[in-house]
């Protein structure tokens, strides 16, 4: 298995690169500070009271994550909260949860839009960027879009320590038990790195890439139909 970092030099050179490393950091933050924000407004201080209300990487993934994304392109971030301090506990550990994936379902829609005002302003005439530019931001943008993407449908796995397994254990008390067990965070957490490694994680893959196209295609034509 060939090193992360050379296959996507290889593929699209320092841009794409670039594009991977930040939209992988960026959406991670943002993923995290979307969980305190909605923790916070369900009365639970916990996040600013640690200091996790900020935009820095090493305080939401910490060293190890990021030493791990530099060496196997795994990363992972982690808010602290504290479900007891919620106005209605169950709702709160709900809504929480959720706002990970919702946030970057946000930021994937919001890349998507912009790839595709930008290659339609390009087509058009409306700007003259050089090709290399335009290609260039063509690719940040839409690395944006299918691995945010790719981040929401992977959260809402229902698989500890995933997002998808604190919403059904809000949901449920018996899955809460059931998920709290120490056995089943454990194999979870194995079934997780199976799943991201195994061919399994290509359905994921093709399906976050063909739902960015489309909504980038969506905006062009949009575009397209409204000054035509």
């Amino acid at each position: 298995m060939s090193w992360w970092v050379h296959e996507q030099y290889e593929s699209g050179g320092i841009v794409l690169l670039f594009s991977w490393a930040f939209w992988v950091i960026f959406s991670i933050c943002l993923h995290e500070l979307a969980h305190g924000w909605v923790a916070i407004a369900n009365g639970d201080r916990t996040p600013r009271e640690l200091g996790h209300m900020t935009l820095n990487p090493v305080v939401h993934m910490g060293w190890m994550s990021l030493l791990f994304f530099a060496i196997v392109g795994i990363a992972w971030g982690q808010m602290p909260t504290r479900p007891d301090r919620y106005r209605n506990e169950r709702l709160g550990r709900v809504l929480v949860a959720a706002a990970g994936p919702a946030m970057n379902l946000a930021l994937a829609t919001v890349a998507c839009v912009a790839a595709g005002a930008w290659s339609w302003a390009c087509e058009t005439g409306r700007i003259g960027p050089q090709e290399h530019v335009q290609e260039n931001v063509e690719t940040f943008l839409f690395v944006g879009g299918f691995l945010n993407v790719y981040l929401c449908v992977f959260n809402l796995l229902p698989a500890p320590p995933l997002d998808g397994s604190a919403i059904l254990g809000g949901l449920s008390r018996s899955l809460d038990r059931f998920f709290s067990q120490p056995g089943v965070r454990m194999y979870g957490m194995l079934v997780v790195l199976f799943l991201f490694y195994s061919s399994l994680r290509k359905p994921f893959g093709a399906f976050s890439v063909g739902l960015s196209a489309a909504i980038t295609g969506a905006t062009q034509a949009a575009l397209e139909r409204m000054t035509g």
